[in-house]
């Protein structure tokens, strides 16, 4: 079977039909267009549904209690028992998070100004730099991990105090 040159420019077996991409099929010209009484769905925005609001109550059910109002809100902010749980979150997360960036910045410090010590070989082909890289990664971690055990022992039960008074309107 002898091929010229066009035929070598074309493949012998071409694709079979159904393995190529569909194309769309244009509309006849005497479609009718679509019933503008019929009600179609607007399309989503993202924004008309309220994720936050509660479904509503149904046959029977207790209807659910009202939303605590603003001034309430304001109340609970300006007592002593908020109080204590600002300063509770504040008290650990504040020197906590001054000490975390000053380790960080000491490290970046030493990276661009202290070459040769960071270069220090202390086995093989691990040097201070690369201790000290790893040891920010397990510093993150452990701030993490003390901060969850924190929060559940002293923020958590205060924070749950002062939600369940809201809630419950007393």
């Amino acid at each position: 079977m002898d091929r010229t040159a066009s035929d070598l420019s074309t493949p012998a077996d071409p694709a079979p039909a159904a393995a190529t991409a569909p194309t769309a099929t244009p509309a006849p010209a005497d479609a009718t267009p679509p019933d503008p009484t019929v009600p179609t769905a607007p399309a989503p925005r993202g924004d008309s549904v309220a994720p936050d609001a509660p479904p509503p109550p149904k046959d029977g059910a207790e209807p659910v209690p009202p939303a605590p109002s603003a001034q309430e809100y304001v109340a609970v902010q300006q007592s002593p028992e908020f109080a204590e749980l600002r300063a509770a979150h504040r008290s650990f997360a504040f020197p906590l998070t001054v000490a975390f960036i000053a380790w960080y910045l000491g490290y970046v410090l030493l990276s661009n100004y202290a070459g040769g010590f960071m270069g220090t070989k202390l086995f093989g082909n691990i040097n201070v730099a690369f201790v000290l890289g790893l040891a920010q990664f397990l510093t993150t971690f452990l701030i993490a991990w003390w901060y969850a055990r924190h929060a559940a022992a002293k923020l958590d039960p205060r924070a749950e105090a002062i939600k369940s008074r809201m809630e419950g309107g007393a």
